[in-house]
């Protein structure tokens, strides 16, 4: 245990070196955007008076790496102001990342309680009619982008058969209003979860249950239920997590899309708007707090691999 706290300690201190990588590179990318941040903002009839001030409150004359590490240190500190909303980068983040966690949270639960379970039962069903379709439609949805599926979704749902709400936020995920609003995006963003997990589940399922002990189970009279759910279910489960947390990880990226196709007021759909604005310093905090989440699931990936399997450790 001591090994897995040392561990987890190294890897939240790779995240300085990575905030600094990730943010460095998107900095150098909003630079290249052409066009003066403060005269777009500030519009046509504006006076040269006015642009050159906005652009002394946000550095936009100083050199690059002046410019870079002012945004950088006004991140961290909590000091970084939105252009276009006229308020701290932070706190508007804020108020948009629980709507970005629900809808991840949800598009999880969903992606796990359909895909596992396809996944094993295509296993222990190998070639059957079930296992083909299933892995049929899985191949289907890998290929399609979640953001179409999405579309569709609305037009079946919303339109042809009026039941669901296209678009919005209702609320909390716990309230029946938020519930609703929150069905649609959070079924199209776990599509490609669905797919992707189903598919390693069932060919982790086919490698585990080839295993002797298996054989060795079988002979001595163990019931078939136990030996997939106990014992092949769980060695098989690494790779599947592994997926899950790699496509959760996506997922941040993906709401980007997928919360300006429903119009979810989260961070992906934030950064959007930013970008439409050209407001450097609100594209520059919601990109890097969503690249940290990345990181922080793929940390917590690795913490879970520990529970899962005792043997593993990590020095």
């Amino acid at each position: 245990m001591n090994n897995l706290f040392a561990y987890i300690i190294k890897r939240l201190l790779w995240l300085i070196p990575v905030v600094i990588g990730v943010s460095l590179i998107l900095f150098g990318i909003m630079q290249l955007v052409p066009g003066n941040p403060a005269a777009i903002m500030l519009g046509t009839n504006v006076t040269p008076e006015a642009i050159a001030a906005l652009n002394e409150k946000f550095g936009f004359n100083e050199p690059f790496h002046i410019r870079y590490f002012l945004m950088l240190k006004n991140f961290l500190t909590g000091e970084l102001d939105s252009i276009y909303y006229g308020d701290q980068v932070i706190n508007i983040i804020g108020r948009r990342l629980t709507a970005t966690i629900e809808l991840g949270l949800l598009s999880l639960i969903i992606a796990v309680l359909v895909a596992i379970p396809t996944g094993v039962i295509a296993a222990v069903k190998k070639n059957s009619l079930f296992d083909l379709m299933s892995m049929f439609i899985a191949t289907i949805g890998i290929s399609v982008p979640a953001f179409f599926t999405g579309i569709i979704f609305i037009y079946i749902f919303s339109v042809y058969f009026p039941i669901l709400p296209s678009s919005g936020y209702g609320g909390r995920i716990w309230t029946l209003s938020g519930l609703r609003h929150l069905i649609l995006p959070a079924f199209a963003l776990s599509t490609v979860m669905i797919a992707s997990t189903s598919r390693i589940t069932r060919s982790s399922m086919l490698d585990t249950m080839k295993e002797d002990y298996l054989v060795t189970a079988r002979s001595k009279g163990v019931a078939e239920k136990i030996i997939i759910l106990k014992h092949a279910f769980r060695n098989a489960l690494i790779p599947i997590i592994t997926n899950i947390g790699n496509q959760l990880a996506m997922m941040f990226g993906g709401a980007i899309l997928i919360e300006s196709v429903f119009a979810w007021p989260g961070v992906g759909r934030l950064a959007v708007k930013a970008v439409e604005s050209r407001d450097q310093p609100l594209v520059f905090g919601s990109i890097l707090i969503l690249s940290i989440l990345f990181v922080l699931v793929n940390l917590l990936v690795d913490v879970i691999y520990v529970f899962i399997n005792p043997r593993i450790s990590y020095k």
